[in-house]
């Protein structure tokens, strides 16, 4: 099971040159190039591939409760265009950054086309710790950033969706504030809202029930049946929380889960319905009465048939990327493998299915509710998963015929199916003078 193409994954990768781990654009970027070398692409294209279309960079002034008034910086980063609007979360983090955006969105680009939907990426946040704000603060920072925003995306410009630190409410305070500006309800301008105001049934859940559908048609390929497949888990947040309850429904074991205090490990398998998701119960994984307690990083080197990093990024680094013990590594989260790591681990044989497949039922569903949005006309739940799973085994199949066509690692083969696809757009349309 743990064969992987020997076609090492050299990206003359430096983690770092002071020790500070690559930005998001840095990975996005060496993954890029990397892929590059298995394509015949226009070099043309490929370079304007590693800019940004655009990145707006915002101030959003807002009262605090207390009279006081406090700035923050916001980002929108749209990447490429041209399949489509632009697609893509809108964060609420502290460590927000332009490079981060910039990088994130370029993943979107790369995920919308592996899944050939008619959309290009972006990404855009603010650097904030949305714990430290009430709900009324929150809901003033929403409404004054798309404000700021308002000039670069609607439906058929760019459409944001909930990401970290963000949620249905977020996208309703968004989606209002825009229509109150346009002077009519314009539900399509964002996706991920509640369905009582245009959102699509199955959108919160969509991309961990994606993880769930790749490592499945991932352990059918490696003729591991799922019966028999144990699976660790970072994270339990709704990524992690939906793929682990959705496997072990399939029958796999999940013997472990974390949040931020650390990881809960049961070698004979955890009932995973019975914990408490982060929205559920915040940080309450540490306090179930399980076997062992372990860190986050004990956790990634577990030996099980199947990783799946699902909670934040850069987690599979070049200090522990000899260490980890799983058979298959499944990206749950955007980004969790740097790209020393991911050198180690393809030299190692440990195929890694990348983020720009496995998670992609996120953006995959957010299309499904902006054709909702457009035709005014909602979907039942078993329509949305029964829609996603074509979706997911459909881009499976393309990027299966890539991976045994060129003998490359798994995110190459994602790359190029999604690169051949960009390329021939950008062909057809060419450059704007």
């Amino acid at each position: 099971m743990s064969s992987e193409s020997t076609t090492s994954n050299r990206q003359d990768a430096t983690e770092t040159t002071d020790n500070e781990p690559e930005t998001a654009v840095e990975i996005a970027r060496r993954q890029l190039e990397h892929a590059v070398g298995h394509v015949d692409i226009d070099p043309n294209v490929i370079e304007r591939l590693k800019h940004p279309t655009k990145v707006q960079e915002v101030t959003v002034p807002i009262e605090r409760d207390d009279g006081t008034v406090e700035v923050f910086t916001g980002y929108r980063a749209h990447h490429d265009s041209v399949r489509g609007p632009h697609k893509g979360g809108l964060r609420f983090h502290p460590e927000v950054t332009r490079d981060e955006c910039v990088g994130l969105s370029m993943w979107m680009t790369w995920k919308c086309a592996v899944m050939d939907l008619p959309f290009g990426g972006a990404k855009g946040g603010i650097a904030v710790n949305p714990k430290e704000l009430s709900s009324d603060e929150k809901e003033r920072l929403t409404r004054r950033f798309t404000e700021e925003i308002r000039g670069v995306i609607g439906p058929m410009k760019d459409i944001p969706a909930p990401d970290m630190g963000t949620d249905q409410q977020t996208m309703a305070w968004l989606m209002d504030a825009y229509s109150m500006q346009e002077g009519e309800t314009i539900p399509g301008v964002v996706t991920g809202k509640p369905p009582v105001i245009g959102g699509s049934k199955g959108r919160e859940e969509a991309p961990g029930r994606s993880v769930a559908i790749i490592t499945r048609e991932a352990l059918e390929y490696y003729d591991q049946p799922m019966a028999e497949a144990t699976i660790a888990m970072q994270g339990f947040g709704s990524v992690a929380a939906n793929a682990a309850r959705l496997l072990e429904d399939w029958g796999a074991t999940i013997v472990a889960v974390s949040d931020v205090n650390g990881a809960i490990y049961d070698p004979s398998g955890l009932e995973t319905h019975d914990i408490p998701t982060h929205n559920e119960q915040p940080e309450a994984v540490t306090e179930q009465d399980v076997p062992h307690v372990l860190t986050n990083d004990e956790l990634l080197e577990l030996d099980v048939d199947v990783l799946v990093p699902a909670a934040v990024g850069n987690v599979l680094t070049e200090d522990n990327a000899s260490d980890v013990s799983a058979d298959l590594i499944v990206e749950g989260a955007n980004g969790p493998t740097t790209s020393a790591g991911g050198e180690i681990l393809a030299d190692r044989g440990i195929p890694v299915i990348p983020d720009i497949l496995a998670n992609a039922g996120g953006v995959t569903v957010s299309y499904f509710e902006w054709l909702q949005d457009i035709n005014r006309r909602a979907w039942s739940l078993e329509r949305v998963n029964d829609e996603l799973e074509s979706e997911m085994v459909d881009a499976w199949t393309d990027v299966c015929e890539a991976h045994d066509a060129h003998d490359v690692t798994w995110r190459d083969a994602a790359y190029i199916v999604a690169l051949l696809r960009i390329a021939e757009a950008h062909e057809a349309r060419g450059l704007w003078p």
